[in-house]
This record gives structure tokens, C-alpha cells and sequence, in this order.
């Protein structure tokens, strides 16, 4: 049984009702072919029933681990993500939630939302941006160099 599934039976009973939540736990397989994994999970959103079921808002927050594609080195980021879905007894595939009877279950949605945010290419902010910027020839350096001679001939 997930660690992310809540009871909402007092909200079912009372249209309009809210109520805040906090759940967190640990999901496996959270990895990508950049993210060595993502740590445990916590969910801070705040339930509210409308006509149609469950509205879902607030964040998913959890920290990733990966080798930065520029200089390998380990590093870890925290990510936070906001949520905003709906949970339904009939849902939409690909647009809704399933609300199973009086409880939902926000692991589908914590895993949609923290694997669409991991860097696709993650990489030191500080370190390898700053030394991309000045390992990378102006063009005044590119005019230097007798292998670039060529192309300055070029009429574009």
C-alpha cells in the first residue's frame, strides 16, 4: 500500500469542503536516463471537493542525485514542482486521477510530476556553466586560427 494514499470520506459528504495534507514516502523507480534516482517524497497540497471530485493543489518537493554531463561530478538538487489535477470516479485517461471510492492515491501524481521535471542533461550550475562560457573561442579567436581561414572566405 502506497504511502501517498489518502482517505477524503469527510470531503465527499460535504461539498466545497478543504483540507489541507501532507503526506511523504518513498518511491522506487523515480530514475531517468540522466537522474540516477530522486529521494523520498513529499507531498504538501491542499484537497478541495467540487461537483466533479477531488481538486489537488500545492507541491511536490524531493531531492535527485546525478553526475553532471559537463564534468562528471556527483550532485544532488532539490526539485519542487507544483500540482494542480483532478481526481474523478470516471477519469479521463491522460488528463484525470482516479478517485477509488473515498480515497485517492497521489503516488501516480507525485511520480507524472517530479519525472517530468528532472533535468534531461543536468549539469553544475556554478562550476560548468561559468566554464562553458570560457572554453567556447570569439570570434576574434576563431580569425587567429589558420584552421578557421577557410570559412571566413565563405560568402553566406
Amino acid at each position: 500500500m502506497s504511502g501517498l494514499r489518502i482517505d477524503v470520506a469527510d470531503l465527499l459528504a460535504h461539498p466545497g469542503a478543504r483540507r489541507a495534507c501532507s503526506v511523504a514516502a518513498e518511491l522506487d523507480g523515480l530514475a531517468t536516463s540522466a537522474v540516477a534516482g530522486a529521494g523520498p517524497l513529499e507531498v504538501d497540497v491542499t484537497l478541495e471537493h467540487i461537483a466533479d471530485g477531488i481538486v489537488v493543489r500545492g507541491t511536490v518537493r524531493t531531492r535527485w542525485a546525478a553526475d553532471c554531463s559537463v564534468c562528471l561530478r556527483p550532485l544532488t538538487e532539490e526539485l519542487v514542482t507544483a500540482v494542480d489535477e483532478l481526481f474523478e470516479p470516471k477519469p479521463v485517461d491522460g488528463e484525470t486521477y482516479r478517485l477509488e471510492g473515498h480515497e485517492l492515491d497521489l503516488e501516480q501524481l507525485a511520480r507524472d510530476a517530479v519525472v517530468l521535471e528532472l533535468p534531461l542533461a543536468p549539469h553544475c550550475k556554478e562550476r560548468c556553466e561559468a566554464g562553458l562560457a570560457s572554453d567556447t573561442p570569439s570570434d576574434e579567436e576563431h580569425n587567429r586560427d589558420p584552421r578557421w581561414a577557410a570559412l571566413s572566405e565563405l560568402e553566406l
